[in-house]
């Protein structure tokens, strides 16, 4: 993205360059659970100001879509809009989507506005080409003796938007979190590569850590897979096939609001048609822009939860947002992992929309998120 292309980001030059993640506060939200016990969370971590962040609020009432979100999460949301453009994404061709302001950006900005410090320096990063067209930064803890164990990470963004840099600070997080490496994905997108693309290549790069693990100081033993959004859909894709390709399993797969499902008619879609970041038809756009033809919507590794078979797949955690059109999906794909014999902690994290995850420097609901996802990644790859 072209850092001159909106003067906004000449007041945002230092964090940008500075290349930190945006996550960490203490929080005491209730939310619902399943299966674990989040007292076992480990509250030891590291946190930004949480005096600072107490002093976060919106400007103005919530909107209609989302009459109980958090005041928090609804800050960024009024400075995603603030930032943006009046066209609305879906409306939009990919070239230019890409080139827009994202929720990074908004967090950003709030951050700055609060004097809210980006934590996470203490994470060190370097690229590494895989195969031609397919490159992988690697997160490492400063510090940490090894070999340690790997985390491969799948962004978010439809298959089609964002990149390692939008998503840096859920990574910089989970590595820091857990004293793992993680291994960020940049895997092809659509339109320019349709399905299966982005697939191949997540399975692809997760062959090459089994592989080349120890060549960074990783074990090739102890390695878990996670993703957000379309990236939780091919963490998920990636255990199946593992799986069917009878090789090495992830110890664990973190879903964060993953895309489960090629239908845009379960209750969360129709409650959710006018929601942000995320809605109904943003979503469709993703689709039509990813896929071959809707035929590729009923393929297993989209519509995950019809796929055929589930069992002896990877312990998963699955999180989820309540304001998201993919709520409903990503319980579904937990509830039947479970019914198959999968071992599955569900957690949903009420007021807050699509894409909190890797908030927590200013969303108390994200910095939960993040410590449970945390301490599942450490339990499984002790």
């Amino acid at each position: 993205m072209n850092a001159s292309a909106h003067p906004y980001r000449r007041l945002l030059a230092p964090l940008l360059l500075a290349g930190l993640g945006l996550a960490s506060c203490n929080t005491n939200q209730n939310t619902e659970t399943a299966v674990t016990d989040p007292g076992t969370m480990d509250t030891t971590m590291p946190a930004t100001d949480g005096g600072a962040m107490a002093n976060v609020k919106p400007t103005g009432p919530a909107p209609d879509w989302a009459p109980n979100i958090a005041p928090e999460m609804l800050a960024v949301i009024e400075k995603l809009d603030s930032l943006s453009g009046p066209t609305p994404p879906h409306k939009l061709t990919p070239a230019e989507v890409r080139k827009a302001p994202s929720f990074k950006e908004a967090m950003m900005a709030v951050m700055q506005k609060y004097n809210i410090p980006a934590p996470y320096a203490n994470v060190d990063t370097m690229s590494k080409m895989v195969s031609p067209g397919l490159k992988v930064r690697i997160y490492t803890p400063q510090g940490a003796t090894g070999p340690l164990p790997v985390i491969v990470y799948y962004h978010g963004g439809g298959w089609v938007i964002a990149n390692l840099d939008t998503y840096d600070a859920s990574q910089r997080a989970l590595a820091a979190k857990t004293n793992a490496i993680l291994v960020g994905v940049a895997y092809r997108q659509g339109p320019e590569n349709k399905f299966p693309a982005a697939h191949d290549d997540s399975f692809a790069a997760y062959q090459w850590v089994l592989k080349n693990a120890a060549s960074f100081n990783g074990d090739p033993a102890r390695v878990a897979v996670a993703g957000e959004s379309a990236g939780g859909g091919l963490a998920a894709a990636v255990s199946i096939m593992a799986r069917d390709k009878g090789i090495q399993a992830p110890k664990h797969q973190v879903l964060v609001y993953p895309i489960a499902g090629y239908d845009m008619n379960t209750p969360s879609y129709q409650q959710h048609t006018k929601s942000k970041p995320l809605y109904k038809d943003f979503m469709g756009w993703f689709f039509t822009n990813y896929l071959r033809s809707p035929a590729d919507g009923k393929n297993p590794m989209i519509d995950l939860v019809n796929a055929p078979n589930l069992k002896n797949l990877p312990p998963a955690t699955v999180i989820g947002a309540e304001i998201d059109p993919l709520m409903s999906e990503g319980k579904t794909y937990a509830d039947k992992l479970q019914a198959a014999g999968v071992p599955v902690t569900y957690k949903l994290y009420p007021n807050v929309t699509h894409e909190f995850f890797g908030m927590g420097a200013v969303v108390p609901q994200a910095e939960e998120a993040e410590n449970l996802a945390a301490n599942e990644l450490k339990n499984a790859l002790k």
